[in-house]
């Protein structure tokens, strides 16, 4: 019995396969998911320097970014960059900081995951890194915080962020690479679902 030998594809057969390839990959890219490299700080300890993130653009199709949510978004004065922060108000929240606490609705905010690296406070009229007078978050709108507070360009400085900037939710770290003297793969990182 012969056996059928097929022969090696075509060149117009790879091409027409690379071209399809790249379409998914666009379609992908552009609807559903899209990769992202962390590039500073701001966000530590949740995500460190040097993360790889993956984020969902159809988690907000049939809802809204909720308080907590990490999202990725179009930096407002320069909607070219893209940011990532934590929600921290949402549309109808009542939010103040006071000494570096955020009060939401009347009732001051602990979580597990806001770091702070310095003891200095600085009054309002210095600065609104650590004090914000009340303030309701206008409908469609989000007020946004990094979570290594005192080392992040926020809404604290910039304002609010509007739903139409919201690019998607950040939702798990795919591949970790440290900087500096901690330059090699973090192993421990990979998989991790960002919260």
């Amino acid at each position: 019995m012969s056996k059928e030998i097929k022969k090696p594809g075509t060149v117009r057969e790879t091409v027409d396969s690379i071209i399809v390839a790249f379409v998914i990959a666009m379609i992908i890219r552009t609807f559903l998911v899209q990769a992202y490299k962390i590039p500073t700080g701001s966000m530590l300890d949740t995500l460190l320097v040097g993360d790889h993130i993956l984020v969902s653009k159809v988690a907000y199709l049939f809802s809204d970014p909720e308080v907590d949510d990490v999202i990725v978004f179009k930096y407002p004065l320069d909607p070219s960059m893209d940011y990532i922060k934590r929600v921290v108000g949402a549309p109808g929240d009542k939010i103040e900081i006071v000494n570096k606490r955020i009060v939401r609705n009347g009732e001051t905010v602990v979580s597990d995951f806001t770091k702070f690296n310095s003891a200095i406070i600085y009054p309002p009229d210095v600065s609104t890194r650590d004090n914000v007078n009340e303030f309701t978050v206008p409908e469609n709108t989000y007020f946004v915080l990094g979570d290594n507070r005192d080392s992040s360009f926020d809404s604290r400085f910039w304002g609010l962020v509007d739903k139409e900037l919201v690019v998607g939710e950040a939702l798990m770290i795919y591949w970790s690479w440290g900087q500096g003297e901690e330059s090699k793969v973090r192993l421990d990182r990979v998989g991790k679902l960002i919260k």
